[in-house]
């Protein structure tokens, strides 16, 4: 069964510094979301065997936030597709790229993270379902379940949400006193 796992880059930076929007890099929050939700796909068994990157700066230096937690082999591409994408999803990105992948972790943008989530969780946990709904923070992840061999025949509401995680919710149980983190 092949799981997805959906996650938005960390919180980035706006600073005057910043000539393009490719080239922002990841806020102070970000660097502390980024590994916080690293080592929560680490503690539960969420480890990818190919990971799909947006090839811009705050998405690749989410990933390396997450990367220590990541263990194991697994390919990882860097994609400006992911970036540039007009469409308002990921489907044919995952498809064409997802290969056999069991466990396949796709790091990119909003507004194409969240649509790609709504896009695909035909069904799960009515109040994860809700919480999706309501917007996809950075730092967020979505794991969704599919039927299926691979992703080149995956369709529109054919997943099962198992849960969508928010990195203020591992902040609050890691540091109550803390900052939040999205």
């Amino acid at each position: 069964m092949p799981r997805l796992l959906l996650l938005r880059h960390a919180k980035s930076s706006w600073s005057e510094a910043t000539t393009t929007d490719f080239e922002r890099p990841l806020a102070p929050r970000g660097q502390k979301a980024a590994p916080l939700m690293g080592r929560y796909m680490e503690t539960n068994g969420l480890l990818p065997d190919k990971v799909l990157c947006s090839s811009a700066l705050r998405t690749r230096q989410t990933f390396a936030e997450a990367l220590p937690f990541l263990a194991g082999d697994f390919d990882a591409l860097f994609l400006r597709a992911i970036y540039d994408t007009l469409d308002d999803d990921y489907l044919d990105i995952i498809r064409e790229n997802g290969g056999d992948a069991a466990t396949l972790l796709v790091i990119g943008h909003n507004p194409a993270t969240h649509e790609t989530a709504l896009a695909l969780a035909g069904t799960g946990n009515a109040e994860d379902i809700a919480r999706l709904e309501e917007g996809f923070p950075t730092a967020a992840l979505a794991v969704i379940d599919f039927e299926g061999a691979d992703w080149s025949g995956l369709k529109s509401g054919a997943g099962h949400l198992v849960s969508f995680i928010k990195p203020r919710e591992l902040q609050a149980a890691d540091d109550p006193e803390g900052e939040t983190a999205d």
